[in-house]
């Protein structure tokens, strides 16, 4: 009887299941379509390009880390990063390599600062950890500045994820140059975002 009652649920699940990635190979299909449109506003490829990974660090963040505030804190930021990347994008003055650049550090620092936070992986179970399997410590890591290690009972540490912590802030500083450039040019022209979006539809109406 109990089997009777669960297979109409678990069929459910498994249609769901089987639809979940077609929907996702559509939306890919779609977003590249409109990524190669020529008649595309710029605006809306930044967000093809930005959104989808900031959706899925934000997924992580809350299904996995169980760190909901933290994916809250990046979304915020991202709204901000959003407008300041459709400054730089419409900046008149900045060469093209600027604008592109962007496009590669930012994304780059917030790999990097996944791989930093998450270093210490003190979800998985006690003993299992890095710290308590090489270090034998326990793992601590700070959202920002982005840092991971294993603390001792003596009181003393050990760094973990150093390399990833040398990327990102080299990627965040030429980020943060770059788009505070643009958010300059927000703030200058509030009209720089509007235009953004509607390029592709003037474009279109000629």
């Amino acid at each position: 009887m109990a089997e009777g009652r669960d297979a109409p649920g678990a069929r459910h699940h498994r249609r769901r299941a089987s639809v979940i990635p077609l929907l996702a190979l559509i939306a890919c299909a779609l977003a590249v379509y409109l990524l190669a449109h020529p008649r595309t506003a710029s605006g809306i490829k930044v967000v093809l390009l930005t959104a989808p990974p900031v959706a899925g660090v934000m997924w992580l963040l809350v299904e996995v880390y169980k760190r909901p505030v933290t994916a809250v804190a990046v979304a915020a930021m991202f709204m901000v990063v959003l407008i300041a990347l459709l400054g730089l994008v419409g900046h008149p003055r900045l060469p093209i390599w600027t604008k592109v650049i962007v496009f590669g550090t930012v994304p780059a620092a917030a790999l990097a600062w996944l791989l930093v936070v998450t270093a210490d992986d003190t979800l998985k179970d006690p003993g299992e950890d890095p710290c308590s399997m090489y270090y034998g410590g326990v793992g601590v890591s700070k959202a920002f500045p982005p840092q991971a290690y294993c603390r001792y009972e003596y009181g003393s540490t050990h760094n973990l994820a150093t390399g990833a912590q040398f990327v990102f802030w080299v990627c965040f500083a030429i980020s943060v140059a770059l788009l505070s450039m643009g958010l300059w040019q927000v703030v200058r022209d509030p009209g720089t975002l509007v235009r953004q979006f509607r390029s592709g539809v003037s474009q279109s109406a000629r």
